[in-house]
């Protein structure tokens, strides 16, 4: 169970992998930090798995990783230190396998809908319970990409996270590639929530160093760490530009009317759409 530290409020994001929350919320996560609060990533498909799949084999081999490497393992690794870059928690790692370890055997497999026979939504959704319960906030992934890890991941915390508590936000780096997607909804999401933009303009530079920690992913999802800084700036304008916020560089997040209200009370400077990182 997530800990709460004496006084302070608690946010806790739920990542489907390890780099996810960092990636496509560590601004929003490195302020609330800032602000005093007790902030945790629980990350869901985490699992090391021995004598993977051939496709599954093949998600570390294209990346220079040798095939004996636990891959998972060194991922782990990276999240813990991109957490404690980012100035938050130490993170949860639930013991769930990724995709293509449960049977999703190609790419285009990866953004179909979830198989009937998958049961990691009902699992996950019953080992996030106690890790949401003590939370003023939850973060989750909207789902943007059609990834069956991101949409197993945004239902299972529809289903066991207030509607009114929660944020989604926009999956980094498919929203790169598609800025004006909205992704599919969650079932049960809550009918009033409203977008809210944070500026991340002071905070920018830890989710940067935080990003960078993720070496075995840069190549593939950034083109290298050297362009890790740049893109996630350009994403951050982006945002800026795309909800109409009075910032430079921005996250937004479909938040419920209790999410809305604590933003509100945290980041009062900016009024409107645009809610200011201090």
């Amino acid at each position: 169970m997530t800990a709460r530290t004496p006084g302070a409020r608690t946010a806790v994001a739920v990542s489907p992998h390890l780099d996810d929350a960092v990636f496509s919320a560590g601004g929003v996560l490195a302020a609330l930090a800032r602000a005093g609060w007790s902030v945790r990533v629980v990350t869901c498909f985490t699992a090391s798995v021995e004598d993977p799949c051939a496709f599954a084999l093949s998600t570390q081999l294209d990346k220079g990783l040798p095939a004996e490497t636990d891959y998972m393992a060194l991922r782990r690794a990276e999240d813990t230190t991109a957490q404690r870059m980012l100035g938050v928690l130490p993170p949860v790692h639930l013991p769930l396998p990724e995709a293509p370890h449960r049977g999703y055997g190609s790419a285009p497999e990866l953004f179909a809908s979830p198989r009937a026979d998958d049961m990691a939504g009902a699992e996950l959704e019953s080992l996030i319970r106690p890790h949401l319960a003590p939370a003023d906030l939850v973060l989750a992934p909207r789902g943007i990409g059609g990834h069956v890890d991101h949409l197993i991941t945004a239902w299972a915390v529809a289903a066991a996270a207030p509607p009114s508590h929660t944020c989604w936000w926009r999956d980094v780096p498919y929203v790169i590639r598609a800025p004006y997607s909205a992704g599919r909804p969650p079932p049960g999401r809550s009918a009033d929530a409203t977008e809210v933009t944070v500026d991340i303009g002071t905070v920018l530079t830890p989710k940067i160093a935080a990003a960078a920690c993720y070496t075995s992913q840069l190549g593939f999802q950034f083109g290298g760490v050297e362009r890790v800084g740049g893109v996630l700036s350009a994403a951050a304008r982006t945002e800026a530009r795309r909800t109409g916020a009075r910032c430079g560089h921005g996250e937004a997040l479909r938040v419920g009317s209790r999410a809305r209200r604590l933003l509100n009370t945290l980041f009062p400077e900016c009024p409107g759409k645009s809610r200011h990182a201090r």
